[in-house]
């Protein structure tokens, strides 16, 4: 008791705890000791975060194997496929883990062609090539930065020397995305032909990319996804000619004061045209000639009848020539006009002769063969309207002038480009907007501001939850006892009447105390040492003397 009363004297709280009621004392021990006990939990708790999931068991036990051998703790989570380590060292042990080779069920790029056994058959070797660009071709989508994880699967038919009987390979990939995360349509094109151009006789038609919720990210080729290309088309016109139309004529009547509308007519009719035409040929010198064929006769200077008489040695001669002293000359087979050796030897008969020349040409038809394809998507009519706001001139609204309002039809007809034959239509109308129908919404009703104001009300109804507590339930147990009064600056217990009278009797014993302790250590100098005892004196009785 005397302990208890030491420290609930220095601690007067402790005094005011004492006189509370058993079970309330009981009360706030166990809560104090459970606010102790949770602080402790709390500040000794490790969190922990997934170093791997979806583990094979073979993966998994050399995973725990290892994580042992290397001191660092673990959890298992699920059922044994997810393995769990303190967050503070899971990217350390991941390295450290990949260093090893771990987890080896990962492993299926290329590197399993390396893995390769003695005797495998042809259709192993497939698979294993497969698996191969499979594991490749999903690292590489794993690449994009929302996708979390991928899956490619191949279709590769065998090949056939038979052209009617050869298939078309497919793909498709099951990609898994980060919380809130989303691919847009030009990432999912990028898939695809990231895809086909990696695989030989694979279109970017046949593949087909899903997320992990079963949603087909890519278009369909039937009538649904030509549907959806259209109406995207549609719209990418329309609001391109409007922000065309906007950017022109903002600066010029002001943010918020224009207001445009655009309706595109499109063609998605797909036409194909074959057309062949003959024309006449063309000048014999320009015309193609597919085949000439000639034949020439000549006959002159025949020779008399020679050799066996017969028939024909009963014709008769010819007319007499007279002969041509010709220079003698060397013999040849034959002269530069093809006359025999006994025609040139010196004379040149003249008589009859025939010729006959046969020419056959043939030329090319002149043909023209041309093949049109119209593209899909062809624009027939653009439909264009423009409100334009009334001027504000002191605080007053006044419609545009007409030539201002002429300069500004004309400037949207050239942002829009109009075309008369193709049948557009335009319509710019000045009228004063109605500013009520689009006036923001007041504060108290922006969404914003009421999310911002629903938090505030909770922190504020916590903080009074907290302050009645303090008020109803704490306050009045660290209340002074009924024969105390607290000093209302400090909040310190003021003392009573008997404490008063107690403390100046101990006050007065304690003076008495010290001057007995005082004489008594007098009369021991004293007695040790005189003289300085009377020096001390005798400096007693000097200063009042050097006083006056």
């Amino acid at each position: 008791m005397r302990g208890w009363d030491h420290w609930a004297e220095r601690f007067p709280v402790l005094g005011r705890i004492a006189a509370w009621p058993r079970t309330v004392q009981l009360g706030v021990a166990s809560a104090a000791l459970t606010l102790i006990i949770g602080t402790l939990l709390w500040t000794g708790h490790t969190d922990y975060r997934v170093l791997f999931a979806n583990l094979e068991d073979r993966d998994g036990g050399a995973i725990v194997s290892a994580l042992s051998q290397m001191n660092v703790p673990y959890r298992l989570a699920g059922t044994g496929q997810a393995i769990m380590v303190p967050s503070d060292k899971v990217h350390e042990v991941r390295l450290l883990l990949a260093q090893q080779g771990l987890p080896r069920s990962g492993e299926t790029g290329f590197g399993l062609l390396d893995q390769t056994r003695f005797g495998a058959s042809q259709f192993s070797e497939q698979v294993t090539y497969q698996r191969a660009l499979e594991g490749e071709l999903g690292q590489s989508v794993e690449a994009l930065h929302a996708v979390q994880s991928a899956r490619v699967h191949l279709a590769l038919p065998r090949d056939s020397l038979f052209v009617r009987e050869r298939q078309a390979p497919t793909a498709s990939v099951l990609v898994t995305l980060y919380p809130g995360r989303s691919l847009a349509q030009a990432q999912v094109s990028a898939i695809t032909w990231l895809v086909s151009s990696s695989v030989p006789h694979l279109v970017p038609e046949k593949v087909s990319v899903v997320d992990q919720n079963g949603r087909l990210l890519t278009l369909p080729t039937g009538e649904a996804g030509a549907d959806g290309s259209r109406r995207s088309l549609v719209d990418d016109i329309e609001q391109r000619t409007v922000q065309r139309i906007l950017t022109l004529l903002n600066p010029l009547v002001g943010p918020g004061n224009i207001r445009a509308q655009v309706s595109a007519d499109v063609d998605f009719v797909q036409r194909e045209q074959t057309s062949e035409t003959y024309r006449p040929n063309q000048l014999p010198g320009e015309a193609a000639v597919r085949s000439k064929q000639t034949s020439s006769s000549s006959q002159s200077n025949m020779l008399p009848p020679q050799g066996v008489p017969g028939a024909l040695t009963n014709q008769p001669p010819g007319n007499a020539v007279a002969p041509i002293q010709t220079p003698a000359a060397p013999p040849s087979p034959n002269d530069a006009n093809g006359t025999p050796p006994a025609l040139a030897a010196g004379v040149q008969q003249q008589g009859s002769g025939s010729t006959r020349d046969d020419a056959t040409i043939n030329y090319e038809i002149d043909r023209t063969i041309s093949h049109t394809k119209d593209p899909v998507g062809t624009l027939r009519r653009l439909s264009v309207a423009v409100v334009v706001n009334y001027r504000q001139l002191d605080d007053k609204a006044e419609p545009l002038p007409t030539d201002e309002l002429a300069k500004l039809t004309e400037l949207v007809r050239q942002a829009m480009g109009y075309s008369e034959e193709r049948g557009d239509t335009l319509s710019v109308i000045n009228s004063a907007f109605n500013e009520s129908a689009e006036a923001a919404p007041p504060y108290w009703q922006n969404p914003v501001y009421l999310d911002y104001g629903m938090r505030l009300i909770q922190y504020l109804l916590i903080a009074l939850g907290v302050y009645l507590a303090w008020r109803v339930i704490v306050k009045p147990l660290l209340a002074p006892a009924p024969g105390t009064t607290e000093d209302s600056d400090n909040g310190t217990a003021l003392p009573t009447e008997d404490e008063k009278r107690d403390a100046a009797a101990e006050q007065l014993a304690g003076e008495l105390s010290r001057h007995e302790d005082n004489l008594k250590t007098a009369r021991t100098l004293a007695e040790k040492d005189p003289r300085a005892v009377a020096m001390v004196l005798r400096a007693w009785m000097e200063k009042p003397h050097d006083n006056a």
